[in-house]
């Protein structure tokens, strides 16, 4: 493809803008950004990685993870995320998860245009982890034309999830009739921001300027993340509603979560080794609902985005997607 340009993350990556048209959501035309790796010079699979809510790829580490066990990386920055959000869009909104199917699969055709008929592996982050596996439901429900069926015809053969959003983390009231009333006020006022306690205590966990270890840009990932809307919160619940029923994603699964959650809206140390913004025990609940082969590891001491956490945890997570990979035959010995 000639479309790609030089990228943010500077030599060794590259983007290239996907057009979506008008926004259905009313804010103007939008875009995808898909970005790549130089690719290892064998390579025997693929990956695409897509992120989380306040969120956008720049885990250079990842990348160079899967390429160095011969694998093209490819990640995707959603519509009004990161790389691909326009000035008076506002940020990750979106009133239905099942649009995200657009920039999904021309994402996909893009990549498989350079691979050829190399297996896909998915990996996502938080939101990401609950976009992806509604997305694999509906192709294997809507591509009943090749003969394997289902994710086969695309040529995904394993998902990967990161400490995946699977439910609305606080008190029961507000999966209950908290959920009702957001549904309630999406109705008239979408994008309306919804007040909630003001926190930056993962934001600063992770940055340099901060009491991190990791440089992003924070225009693109602000340290106390982007406000949340009445519509896509209502999104969000109405996907955690799907995935609870129980989903078929066609593929065996790997799902990493941190072993403790902890909560606050100021850093201290105790930040550094928790899930700071989901609550563990719902990932572990609802894991099961992917349908399918799925294993489910606990990571002691990781933070949110296991990938991002301290040395340690960081190592095991990585360890752990090794051995899940060599153990499904997705990687080669």
């Amino acid at each position: 493809m000639s479309n790609w340009t030089a990228d943010e993350l500077g030599a060794g990556y590259e983007k290239q803008t996907i057009p979506l048209g008008v926004d259905p959501d009313g804010e103007g035309t939008i875009e995808a950004t898909l970005v790549r790796r130089t690719p290892p010079s064998t390579v025997d699979a693929v990956v695409l990685y897509v992120h989380g809510f306040s969120d956008y790829f720049f885990q250079e580490e990842l990348a160079d993870f899967f390429t160095d066990r011969g694998f093209a990386f490819y990640a995707l920055d959603l519509r009004k995320c990161g790389r691909a959000r326009h000035d008076g869009q506002t940020g990750h909104y979106v009133s239905d998860l099942a649009l995200y199917d657009a920039e999904l699969d021309k994402a996909l055709a893009i990549i498989r245009s350079e691979t050829g008929e190399k297996p896909v592996v998915l990996a996502a982050h938080s939101t990401g982890g609950l976009i992806l596996p509604l997305w694999l439901d509906r192709l294997n429900k809507i591509n009943p034309s090749h003969p394997a069926g289902g994710v086969a015809a695309a040529g995904v053969v394993g998902l990967i999830l990161n400490s995946p959003w699977f439910d609305l983390q606080g008190k029961p009231s507000a999966r209950s009739f908290g959920t009702w009333l957001i549904a309630a006020t999406a109705r008239v006022r979408p994008k309306s921001v919804i007040k909630l306690p003001a926190t930056d205590a993962y934001g600063t966990s992770l940055h340099v300027s901060a009491h991190g270890e990791w440089e992003f840009n924070t225009a693109f990932k602000p340290l106390n993340g982007f406000p949340v809307t009445y519509g896509w919160l209502t999104a969000i619940r109405k996907g955690h509603a799907r995935l609870h029923k129980g989903l078929d994603i066609g593929v065996p699964s790997l799902v990493l979560r941190s072993s403790k959650s902890y909560f606050a809206r100021s850093w201290s140390t105790e930040v550094d080794g928790a899930d700071a913004v989901l609550d563990v025990k719902q990932i572990a609940q609802w894991a099961g609902c992917l349908g399918g082969s799925v294993t489910s590891i606990p990571i002691t001491g990781a933070r949110h985005d296991v990938f991002i956490s301290k040395d340690e945890p960081r190592k095991a997570a990585y360890d752990a997607v090794d051995g899940w990979l060599r153990q499904t035959s997705l990687l080669r010995s």
